[in-house]
């Protein structure tokens, strides 16, 4: 007999398929070359307007395979300085860590709650018992790491906690990366 914990597979498998359709359709598609800090800098340069869409519409999907986080970043701080920039970040992190968020619960549910693991079980009670501080400590420290997402949206953790914490989350390492960029492209005369 099947018990409850034996159920999280299909679901997992579930969510492993539509990341695996996501990342071949990414690569087949030829959007590889819209992701690159050049590509980025010139939407922004030639229509701002358009730019921003393309931006955040780019971080999303490159959030959900796996494409690093501080592309975006850096190309927002070259082309809008570090105040803008930073902030199109934080806007399009936020949206971004959002629509990973819905999309993985939809198809994945709270499949890590329902594994028959120790650690698993461990790391689901620290996060029970102080959900938002421990959510905002992990986004601190990984920014918009597509695992953390995926994780988090598996752990069965309310969305109103997780977008509470990301928006809490965010700002430090963002605003950290920013001095950082700015900083690179002064030195390098990118700017």
């Amino acid at each position: 007999m099947l018990t409850q914990r034996a159920i999280p597979w299909p679901r997992l498998l579930a969510v492993a398929l539509f990341l695996a359709v996501l990342f071949a359709g990414f690569e087949l598609s030829g959007l590889r070359d819209h992701f690159s800090l050049q590509f980025l800098r010139d939407q922004f340069l030639h229509n701002r307007l358009n730019g921003v869409l393309i931006f955040v519409a780019l971080f999303a999907l490159g959030n959900l395979i796996q494409i690093p986080g501080w592309i975006f970043l850096a190309a927002a701080v070259l082309a809008l300085g570090r105040v803008w920039g930073g902030a199109l970040t934080y806007l399009a992190a936020c949206l971004s860590c959002a629509l990973t968020f819905v999309s993985i619960r939809l198809l994945g549910g709270d499949a890590l709650r329902r594994l028959n693991s120790r650690v698993a079980n461990r790391l689901l009670a620290q996060l029970d018992a102080r959900p938002i501080r421990s959510m905002v400590f992990l986004r601190v420290l990984f920014q918009t790491v597509p695992a953390l997402n995926y994780a988090l949206a598996l752990s069965g953790v309310r969305f109103r906690e997780y977008m509470i914490a990301t928006l809490l989350g965010l700002p430090l390492p963002i605003a950290l990366y920013c001095l950082f960029f700015d900083f690179l492209a002064q030195l390098l005369r990118l700017s």
